[in-house]
């Protein structure tokens, strides 16, 4: 069994740090785009949750891993859209626990509806110094420059969006998180130990090849300060409006082979008109390949009420 040595996980922070890839990202945005996007509230047309769980490099030792709980709605007619976040990520010895309320207000334009959103969140902030698997060539509490104990945190933010959609087709743009919050614990203030401002873009559309087949090409794009632009393209399948087929190329990482991060495999079902199974597996293409095997996520969607005259659509992108 591998011990959690304390300088690689101070190397991994750091390295999360100076690339500012501090946000979860799910190989399956396309079912929770709420997450990343407050103007995607209320635009299902109805009352919908989803819960999603991720495993990230599976076999590392403290490995990331993140769970969400997710709910937005319609009011006052499709005008406005509620909604929030409830997710869990952990690393190693670090963990957080964000929590997410959005409003959007929605409005007609050309043949589909622009969503201007707002989000406040909250997100604790936890990491346990005296973890079992920490490993120190200095004893606990000879070196000021290691800390101790189990130190906590809490972080207010806000974010913005815009998120237009046809029935075919969509769009958005957000800023999620736009305070650049002190992450460490200690007096000093870097721009190492500050939280990055990521912006996504995202855009897909469904193409209907025949009756029964329909192609869906999607992508999602983060741009993060101090970070090389990092960007991933799904292609999918749809099946009878029922079953979903895709394929995701994720570039960025930290390769030096030039391969990007990863080829994410995902296949989904609309179990019936209100519930919807997903699953998807990554694997990695950076060095890293040689010490875990894959990512993994399951998604399940459920729509508890669908405006009057509305129907589902498998996937329900839009």
């Amino acid at each position: 069994m591998r011990n959690f040595i304390l300088t690689t996980y101070i190397a991994i922070i750091s390295i999360v740090t100076l690339n500012a890839q501090q946000e979860q990202h799910f190989t399956q945005f396309m079912f929770n785009k709420l997450t990343y996007n407050p103007a995607f509230a209320g635009s299902t047309n109805a009352v919908c949750a989803t819960a999603m769980h991720r495993s990230q490099w599976v076999g590392f030792d403290g490995a990331p891993n993140a769970q969400l709980v997710s709910f937005n709605m319609p009011l006052m007619g499709g005008r406005v859209g509620t909604g929030g976040n409830l997710m869990r990520q952990s690393i190693g010895i670090d963990q957080r626990i964000t929590m997410d309320a959005v409003y959007a207000y929605r409005f007609p334009l050309a043949k589909g509806n622009l969503g201007i959103g707002l989000q406040g969140s909250i997100r604790y902030r936890g990491i346990n110094f005296n973890d079992s698997r920490l490993v120190s060539t200095t004893p606990l509490g000879q070196d000021n420059a290691i800390e101790q104990g189990f130190q906590t945190k809490f972080l207010p933010n806000f974010g913005i969006g815009a998120y237009y959609n046809t029935e075919n087709f969509y769009i958005g743009a957000s800023v999620p998180r736009l305070i650049k919050n002190n992450l460490g614990f200690g007096e000093s203030v870097t721009s190492l130990n500050r939280e990055a401002i990521h912006a996504y873009f995202m855009g897909g559309f469904v193409y209907a090849i025949n009756s029964n087949l329909k192609l869906q090409p999607q992508t999602l794009i983060k741009v993060a300060s101090n970070s090389p632009v990092n960007g991933e393209a799904n292609l999918s399948l749809i099946y009878m409006d029922k079953y979903t087929g895709g394929i995701t190329y994720r570039g960025g990482g930290s390769s030096k082979l030039g391969f990007g991060e990863s080829i994410d495999f995902l296949v989904a079902i609309q179990a019936s008109d209100k519930l919807m199974l997903g699953f998807s597996y990554d694997y990695t293409l950076s060095e890293i390949r040689t010490s875990n095997s894959g990512s993994f996520e399951v998604a399940l969607r459920y729509c508890f009420k669908k405006a009057e005259g509305e129907q589902f659509i498998n996937p329900r992108f839009f």
